[in-house]
């Protein structure tokens, strides 16, 4: 699929570039035709008007040389030649309607004739007597082999370097193309294994569901049906959960989960956060300290914000194993508001720690090391999510003595 895009991609900038090289040469050979003309014709205005002053005075039109090149002839005001040199006709001279028009006019025109020789550029002249009536026409020719033969060079030159152009065009376009459909391909890479990942999610929870539901379809009386009924429910709410989080997941993809920018307290949020743990980690023997003093005004979502510190405690509160502690401390910072959860868990290996909130990325399989729990891996990576969609940020590192510290950091109220 990618390599047919890339095709395309690379097919359309050489398609492109070639209706521009095709532009650019037409306009530029018709210029230099049309100057190269322009300086000719120059000439043979000036030639043509003196002989049409010999031709006044009585003089006899003669040319010096028979080159094939240059032509000369001299008509009656009713059409008849008077003289036409030998390579006139080979030029089409005379050329009898620009002839009948010089005369009419009485005045020069130019036009390009054709014959047996090419084309030519003619300068019809008109001949007056001293009176200034016309009495004769001369025409006066020039073949125009020498610019289309300059046009041919410069063609010649043209079409190489346009078709060295397209060639260098289409390797060039095939290597952006690549570098281009990059971040394509990873985001669909990642897609599909973020698909691969929920669907596994999904159907775990789901299998055991079924499970217990089959066993209760056939022993519906069984001394275990309580304890049955109590998994089956649990793994209800597991796959209930994921499908929450994955929808949360798509609308912040997507921008639409709302996020308010207003100023409230993050000490507030910090405390009623705590509070939901506290019975957790009292059960468990795992203390739960928070140290703030004071308002922390930061600017955000109150609700999100809440949300983003109960992902991070309900991680470092699984992780911590009996008798450790878990601390949470809020503070002002540089202008903006913190807020930093630390645990004395066995801390992030160094190289999980990059990977800390990818999605469905486990910390326990790295952290935990036979502590019990687990959550499906989006809970951290949302909580980063929500973070960056206030105009803050979530980082996590080892603390020096052991444990994990994760810090969350908003905007300044």
């Amino acid at each position: 699929m990618f390599d047919d895009i890339r095709l395309r991609l690379t097919l359309g900038y050489v398609g492109i570039l070639a209706l521009i090289l095709l532009l650019f040469g037409g306009v530029l050979v018709l210029g230099f035709r049309d100057a190269t003309v322009r300086q000719h014709d120059d000439l043979l205005i000036k030639e043509a008007r003196a002989w049409a002053a010999t031709a006044a005075g009585g003089g006899r039109l003669t040319m010096p040389t028979e080159s094939g090149e240059y032509a000369l002839v001299q008509l009656a005001p009713g059409g008849g030649v008077r003289f036409r040199d030998a390579t006139a006709r080979s030029l089409g001279l005379p050329d009898e309607e620009a002839a009948r028009r010089t005369v009419a006019q009485g005045e020069m025109i130019m036009v390009t004739t054709g014959g047996a020789g090419g084309a030519a550029r003619v300068a019809s002249v008109p001949v007056f007597d001293g009176s200034g009536e016309v009495t004769g026409v001369v025409q006066f020719g020039r073949s125009l082999r020498t610019e289309l033969e300059a046009v041919d060079r410069l063609l010649l030159v043209l079409v190489p370097i346009g078709v060295g152009s397209l060639l260098l065009a289409g390797v060039g376009g095939l290597l952006m193309s690549r570098r281009a459909m990059r971040p394509a391909r990873e985001a669909f890479e990642r897609q599909r294994a973020f698909i691969a990942d929920a669907s596994h999610e999904l159907k775990t929870p789901l299998s055991l569901a079924r499970v217990a539901g089959e066993v209760l379809a056939r022993e519906p009386e069984a001394p275990d049906a309580p304890e049955i009924r109590a998994r089956q429910l649990s793994e209800i709410d597991r796959t209930s959960a994921i499908l929450s989080d994955l929808l949360t997941l798509a609308r912040l993809d997507a921008g639409k989960l709302g996020v308010e920018r207003e100023t409230f307290d993050l000490a507030q949020v910090i405390f009623e956060t705590a509070d939901r743990f506290r019975t957790r980690t009292a059960d468990r023997g795992i203390t739960l300290d928070v140290s703030v003093f004071g308002k922390i005004p930061a600017r955000g979502d109150a609700v999100r914000t809440g949300q983003i510190l109960a992902a991070v405690l309900d991680n470092a509160t699984r992780l911590t194993p009996e008798g450790g502690r878990v601390t949470v401390t809020g503070d002002l910072r540089e202008g903006g508001a913190e807020a930093v959860v630390s645990d004395t868990g066995p801390g992030i290996p160094p190289d999980h720690l990059p990977r800390i909130f990818d999605r469905f990325y486990r910390v326990e399989s790295a952290r935990a090391r036979g502590l019990s729990g687990g959550g499906t891996g989006l809970g951290l990576a949302i909580a980063r999510d929500l973070a960056r969609a206030q105009g803050g940020d979530l980082v996590a590192r080892n603390a020096g003595e052991g444990g994990a510290v994760i810090r969350l950091a908003l905007p300044g109220g």
